[in-house]
């Protein structure tokens, strides 16, 4: 057998490049570097003077739970693959003799930028990134929310009393190594799904009501340029439509109009909106008991045309990153969301770039 060199691996790269590597259009169109300022400032790394292993490049190490999230892997699979995929290695700037850090230091990583609430600060970093590149939110915002399964929990009724309660379950006082696996903010919430269509080919009246146990994600997009410019993890039992008073609009959308679904339809969400300036467009609820109104039927169709962009959003997210909690507890749940968030950012990114430049 022929022993490989240098040069054969140029030449097995070139042929990736021609086959269209994602991870190599990452690298040529985000620059990464930007988000080395905070990423220092949460890990708070000591310089080495006191001697021990010097840490993984931090920006390195960011590199890698971008190529995570973006291929849905566990930290073993992510270290196997590192090693064995020149497209991951080019990706990170590793050559085939260079030191890959292993699934304890990735873990490790991520806890420490977990502890430090560290992934608001990278999404709004890249954001600004996002706005220096001409993609300033614009034509008005989409508000809405999904729900992101999380592994379901086996505890009692009495625990589950507890829990609702805002209390710790004694018996897992006295269990720490049981408390660290239970998720003691996840809540369990009823999915409605439209109802399938019958053999006979009628279709039943009432929705379909499903158990669902995990996290939501709830976001406001820009129309113009579909990117998510604000972001909140919750508990799955959580209201959305409260949530728009909180902390999801963008003030600074260069439009003022507003779309969302009738779960944020409400009187003090359209107070709280003309009071700021913003113009409703959420959708109108049927009357209690009778008929939807023909002229509020077209009216909601129209909103829908553009209201439906977002749901583009959490179908990339699901299909392409396949978003799930794996983890325990609020904290963690909000950076594996957030993680999700920045790399739909940048994969949209792109795809804005290449029509730029085709156009």
């Amino acid at each position: 057998m022929k022993q490989s060199g240098f040069f054969d691996v140029e030449e097995r790269l070139a042929r990736l490049s021609g086959l269209g590597d994602q991870h190599e259009a990452f690298s040529r169109t985000v620059d990464f570097e930007v988000f080395r300022p905070d990423l220092d400032k949460a890990l708070a790394y000591a310089d080495g003077s006191k001697g021990g292993r010097l840490p993984f490049d931090p920006v390195l190490m960011f590199k890698i739970l971008v190529i995570q999230t973006l291929n849905n892997l566990s930290d073993e699979r992510t270290e196997y693959l590192i090693n064995d995929r020149l497209s991951f290695m080019r990706f990170l700037g590793l050559g085939l003799s260079d030191r890959v850090p292993d699934a304890k230091t990735r873990w490790l990583f991520r806890k420490r930028l977990t502890q430090a609430g560290a992934i608001e600060r990278l999404f709004d970093r890249f954001d600004a990134t996002l706005r220096n590149a001409g993609y300033l939110p614009m034509s008005g915002q989409i508000l809405d929310a999904t729900l992101v399964a999380a592994p379901k929990q086996r505890n009692t009724n009495a625990e589950k009393a507890d829990l609702r309660a805002g209390h710790i379950p004694q018996d897992w006082r006295d269990k720490p190594s049981k408390l660290s696996h239970k998720d003691r903010h996840a809540r369990w919430t009823l999915k409605f799904t439209k109802a399938k269509r019958q053999e006979d080919g009628t279709i039943p009246s009432t929705d379909l009501a499903i158990p669902f146990f995990g996290y939501k994600s709830h976001i406001s997009i820009d129309r113009k340029f579909r990117l998510i410019r604000k972001w909140k993890a919750t508990d799955a039992a959580t209201s959305d439509g409260a949530r728009l008073r909180d902390w999801l609009l963008n003030k600074t959308n260069t439009a003022s109009s507003v779309w969302a679904d009738t779960a944020y339809r409400s009187k003090a969400n359209e107070d709280f909106m003309e009071k700021q300036g913003f113009v409703s467009k959420v959708h109108r609820k049927k009357p209690h008991l009778k008929p939807m109104p023909r002229h509020i039927q077209k009216s909601n169709a129209g909103k829908s045309v553009i209201r439906s962009r977002v749901e583009h959003v959490f179908a990339d997210q699901k299909s392409q990153t396949g978003l799930f909690v794996r983890t325990v507890g609020i904290t963690r749940a909000t950076m594996r969301i957030g993680l999700a968030n920045i790399v739909y950012n940048m994969r949209r990114f792109l795809l804005l770039e290449r029509i730029n430049a085709a156009a």
